[in-house]
């Protein structure tokens, strides 16, 4: 499988998908034609048009999930992930998208469909506005993702939960590691192997250890198997 795993579209400082554009054109090499998955978004056709336009500055056709026999790549963009996964289900295509990146479809994942890309959604930051069938999502890495994360502030008067506090309760019910993918920061599987990308290190969190940071570069981020 050759997966890019983005924490997140839209990085300060940089317009949209402006990051990560240079590994995202590496990654893709010839690939020309990509089919985009909107679901994330409640308007689909304007989410559509704008992927469209900013990869066709990566020289990139934009089709739809339609035309998955067409596509050299599949890019699933952000938004809910909530409402990325239950349309994946209501449409029957969780499998379908399963199988074809198993077999060598190359994958894209931004936010929400990065999250997916991990054995379940349980490490999403979104709202539960729609209801799944499962937590279950394509299982292309067997570690969860939690993107767009955030240090604890120091300075902050806000007394709720921070991200890592979630992630433990999440890993007092669960098993696998999670990685705590922080913007601007991301994950590539490609040949067996798993790497961190970006200048950020990432957090993993591992049940009963403290977490640890990775250097982006140095080492492959550990799977579940390596989790010892």
């Amino acid at each position: 499988m050759r997966l890019l795993l983005i924490s997140s579209s839209n990085v300060h400082g940089y317009g949209y998908l402006d990051h990560p554009a240079p590994a995202m054109r590496t990654f893709l090499g010839d690939a020309h034609r990509v089919a985009f998955v909107p679901f994330a978004a409640h308007d689909h056709d304007a989410y559509t048009t704008k992927v469209r336009e900013r990869l066709a500055r990566m020289d990139l056709d934009v089709i739809g999930i339609d035309d998955l026999d067409r596509a050299d790549a599949i890019f699933v963009g952000g938004g809910n992930t909530f409402r990325l996964l239950k349309t994946l289900y209501d449409r029957d295509l969780l499998a379908t998208i399963r199988e074809r990146v198993r077999a060598g479809l190359p994958y894209l994942g931004s936010s929400a469909g990065t999250v997916i890309a991990a054995p379940t959604m349980q490490t999403t930051n979104d709202m539960p506005i729609v209801e799944p069938p499962s937590f279950a999502a394509l299982g292309l890495v067997d570690f969860q993702i939690n993107p767009h994360y955030l240090d604890p502030d120091p300075q902050s008067t806000h007394r709720g939960e921070t991200r890592e506090e979630r992630i433990r309760e999440y890993l007092e019910e669960n098993e696998g590691p999670v990685i705590g993918l922080r913007e601007g920061s991301i994950i590539r599987v490609e040949n067996d192997v798993t790497t961190l990308l970006g200048e950020k290190t990432a957090r993993l969190f591992r049940r009963g250890q403290e977490p640890i940071e990775i250097e982006p570069g140095a080492i492959s981020v550990p799977s579940a198997s390596s989790a010892d």
